[in-house]
């Protein structure tokens, strides 16, 4: 019972004393800190080394720091009710003063969704350096946040080198990815030269070549001494699908299919984006955007002309009835079966001017995000019993990761050639597969290190060690308005109240006998259906009168001496009888 997250608080937040002799491991190797030594680079995750999302890593050299990414990770089963988790930057608010830059990798939200919730308690007016398109994005997610104040964003591009400090510079280079601007980071330290390789993938031609090999051979020449490399399809085989390949395979869709095109797709894949609607004009199509987030991913990307379209290309969903169906294409988000998203409103009638018909063609163009697969297939179940004939990746390439394979990882690795690797970005055993990657391509294993959220690692000219010192790295949830209100024990007990229900007992007595005025009342949720259930409730509503018969008279009674004795004595009754734990929640009323 909420073992899971009490597992992961602990995990996440251990203590000083328990790191002390700890070894990084990915080989035998013993490491002794030098934490106390000044002259050293020391490497700081507080998220996305455990978890998909929430990244952010920070850098701190004497009294600099810098910070990559501030991203939000998406709630768990194990944590009903979150709307989002973002890092915890206990560990750096006292040195806020230290921090010269903040560099955002690209504009998906698992790097740049907890900005609003954390720029105010950092100081709103650190120097933002990232790319146009993702200072578009962050502006707009701003926006939705009435208090957030004015970013001071200056907008990079590949091949700028910007000095952010005494001692850190940093050197721009583009990454292939599923949204535009994507950029890396070679940081410049007195240290060394550390490459810092967020999400990523190597595009590749129609016959697989590499497009993006001459990137890296560029970093190569700056003589890397960390790279830090994402690992969120490391334990993958193989090599990154060509976009190209997914273009074609849709276009051969399109031309194929009779009546409407609806294509399912994530907001945040705005490369892609581009390509379908370039091949939706192909095929005279009239375009209908259904998703408040897709529309406005699709109009900051016209604003910096990154998407080009005719003027007539994009409908309103009232114009629909003016075309006839083969004209007619739908971009919508929800891929993933969420309830709210546009895709499931179509299906389910809740949209006004949409509706899924015989003879639509619907094209899902994203991967299934592990544990919505049940969703996706009654999604899919749904569409195809009101008509529509459903494709997806497993029947053709229609979708392309924009996280690179294995094969993708190792080239990026044997073209940087760096004497350190930290993989980052995925849980363990993403990152564990990743430090065998790069020991097939040369990397010894006792220079490959394997850490977690919260810990730190020193970098020195020819070594890295483990710091005696740690971080508080535990989830801080973002739930309604609320930052970091919601405790663990709250988490808990709503995971607590799902898996085993409540019993409320209302017992109204006299505040001078102390007798019952009434039976008491029995509420359950989630536990049993009491109508059918008669026997159980009865004994249950004796042994409460047994309990408050057994308290002594000489003086009032004390509400909550009585309320725990209830509590447990009725739990352990209920265990006996149904092997169940449900939460007992007592209500005293004294009349």
């Amino acid at each position: 019972m909420g073992n899971k997250i009490n597992e992961k608080r602990r995990y996440s937040n251990i203590q000083h004393h328990e790191y002390r002799n700890t070894k990084i491991t990915n080989g035998p190797k013993i490491i002794h800190p030098k934490s106390d030594e000044k002259d050293v680079l020391q490497y700081i995750p507080l998220g996305g080394l455990e978890e998909i999302g929430r990244n952010m890593s920070v850098f701190e050299y004497k009294d600099e720091i810098v910070i990559f990414d501030m991203g939000l990770q998406f709630p768990e089963e194990d944590t009903p009710g979150i709307d989002f988790i973002i890092p915890n930057i206990e560990g750096i608010i006292k040195k806020k003063d230290k921090i010269k830059a903040i560099i955002i990798t690209h504009g998906h939200f698992d790097h740049i969704g907890a900005i609003p919730y954390l720029m105010d308690k950092l100081g709103i007016n650190i120097p933002i350096y990232t790319a146009a398109f993702t200072k578009e994005i962050i502006n707009k997610r701003q926006e939705d946040f009435f208090n957030a104040g004015k970013l001071n964003i200056q907008i990079v591009k590949p091949g700028d080198e910007i000095k952010l400090s005494k001692y850190f510079t940093a050197k721009f280079f583009g990454a292939s990815h599923t949204i535009p601007d994507a950029i890396s980071i070679i940081l410049k330290t007195p240290i060394g030269n550390m490459a810092y390789c967020s999400d990523l993938k190597i595009e590749r031609d129609t016959d697989g070549n590499s497009q993006d090999s001459d990137i890296y051979r560029a970093v190569q020449k700056e003589n890397i001494h960390t790279l830090f490399l994402e690992s969120t399809n490391a334990e993958k085989a193989g090599k990154s699908i060509s976009e190209s390949l997914v273009t074609k395979n849709i276009d051969e869709l399109f031309s194929k299919a009779k009546g409407r095109i609806i294509v399912g797709i994530f907001a945040s894949l705005l490369t892609r984006i581009v390509d379908i609607l370039a091949i939706a004009e192909k095929h005279n199509k009239k375009v209908i955007l259904s998703g408040l987030a897709l529309k406005t991913n699709v109009q900051v990307a016209q604003k910096l002309g990154y998407l080009k379209v005719k003027k007539d290309t994009f409908i309103s969903r009232e114009e629909m009835h003016k075309y006839k169906d083969d004209k007619i294409f739908i971009l919508s988000t929800g891929a993933q079966g969420e309830p709210n998203a546009s895709l499931m409103k179509i299906i389910n009638g809740e949209n006004k001017y949409i509706a899924i018909k015989q003879g639509d063609t619907v094209i899902f163009s994203a991967s299934t995000i592990p544990g919505n697969e049940k969703p996706i297939q009654s999604l899919k179940d749904t569409l195809t019993r009101q008509g529509a004939r459903v494709y997806q990746t497993q029947h053709i390439d229609i979708h392309a990761s924009g996280h690179g394979p294995a094969e993708d990882l190792k080239l990026v690795m044997q073209l940087i050639k760096p004497k350190f690797f930290v993989p980052i970005h995925g849980m363990y055993f993403m990152r564990s597969a990743n430090t065998r990657l790069a020991e097939e391509v040369g990397i010894p294993a006792k220079n490959s290190f394997l850490i977690d959220n919260g810990q730190i690692i020193n970098i020195y000219p020819d070594q890295i060690t483990l710091s005696n010192q740690t971080v508080p790295a535990y989830y801080v949830m973002v739930d309604g308005l609320g930052v970091g209100d919601v405790e663990e024990v709250v988490v808990r007990d709503r995971v607590f109240l799902s898996q085993e229900g409540m019993i409320v007992i209302i017992a109204t007595l006299d505040r001078r006998t102390g007798k019952f005025l009434k039976n008491p009342d029995i509420i359950s949720r989630g536990f049993i259906y009491l109508k059918e259930n008669k026997p159980l409730v009865e004994e249950v509503r004796a042994k409460i009168k047994n309990i408050v018969a057994k308290v002594p008279r000489l003086q009032s009674i004390e509400s909550e001496y009585l309320k725990n004795m209830i509590r447990d004595q009725i739990g352990q009754f209920i265990f006996n009888k149904t092997k169940r734990r449900p939460m007992i929640l007592p209500v005293i009323i004294e009349v």
